[in-house]
């Protein structure tokens, strides 16, 4: 009886823990075969320990080539969208104007609609225009719909900010770009910040919309597909393995951070 006491009391922190190492056993398996010496060309069976595609992380051809350019859409593809997703919340929070309640739900279509739908409609239009597939094509692509991420990341953010703050700034005599740099945007920036890593995340791990309008140029995600159908190299698991853990090492630094700040408010 005391331990069906004590599993009661702690069912909710199991059931967390169990759903998190559910979620986590992936990763935990690509980084565990990441340290694999297959034998043939599939990575699918544990042979030997061996760190030798750590030691040559680019030693497939053309892997490192297209996660440079999986990580330059990424970036460049992180940047507009956040730019023009902050300023579409600033616009459909601060503003009343014609459309409003149309626009506000016309940005939620891309995260509703299926994306073999917008890749198939993307390569249509492309077409239609004449443009060439390829880099800027994808890179298009992935703004338009890495878009509503950030909007509704912003949105929420703006929508909880206290308007006080910016009226006491403006008492204090600070003129709009004053109190929009020193109020506003730090206020707005975790909102900002959540919206622009979402995106990055998207658009890295893009597949389907990339594979419609992507023309000759090759993706990671791309590369790994492709990869699948030959064979699957251990660097695979070793570039899986590191942006995990970068990925682990930028949470860690941000939690750093806030209890930083908490304590020098304490």
């Amino acid at each position: 009886m005391a331990v069906v006491r004590w599993f009661k009391r702690h069912l909710v922190v199991i059931a967390g823990l169990v759903t998190l190492g559910y979620l986590l056993l992936p990763n935990v398996i690509v980084t565990v075969f990441s340290f694999n010496k297959p034998k043939g060309r599939f990575n699918y069976e544990w042979q030997q320990f061996s760190l030798d595609a750590w030691k040559q992380p680019c030693g497939v051809a053309d892997m490192c080539g297209s996660l440079s350019i999986s990580l330059q859409i990424a970036v460049w593809a992180t940047i507009g969208a956040t730019v023009l997703g902050t300023m579409i919340a600033f616009a459909l929070v601060r503003y009343r104007f014609r459309a409003r309640g149309a626009i506000n739900s016309l940005i939620f279509l891309p995260m509703a609609m299926p994306e073999v739908v917008m890749a198939a409609s993307l390569l249509t239009l492309f077409l239609n225009m004449g443009a060439q597939l390829g880099f800027y094509t994808i890179l298009i692509a992935h703004i338009m719909f890495c878009l509503s991420f950030v909007v509704t990341a912003v949105k929420a953010r703006v929508m909880s900010m206290d308007p006080r703050l910016e009226q006491a700034a403006q008492d204090l005599y600070a003129g709009p770009a004053q109190t929009f740099l020193r109020v506003t945007l730090p206020i707005a920036a975790p909102g900002i910040a959540a919206g622009a890593l979402l995106s990055f995340a998207l658009s890295f791990d893009d597949f389907i919309i990339t594979n419609f309008n992507a023309g000759s140029t090759v993706t990671f995600p791309m590369f790994v597909w492709g990869s699948a159908q030959r064979g699957t190299p251990v660097q695979i698991n070793v570039i899986g393995t590191a942006m995990f853990l970068v990925a682990v090492l930028l949470v860690l630094v941000s939690m750093a951070i806030t209890n930083r700040r908490n304590k020098v408010k304490a």
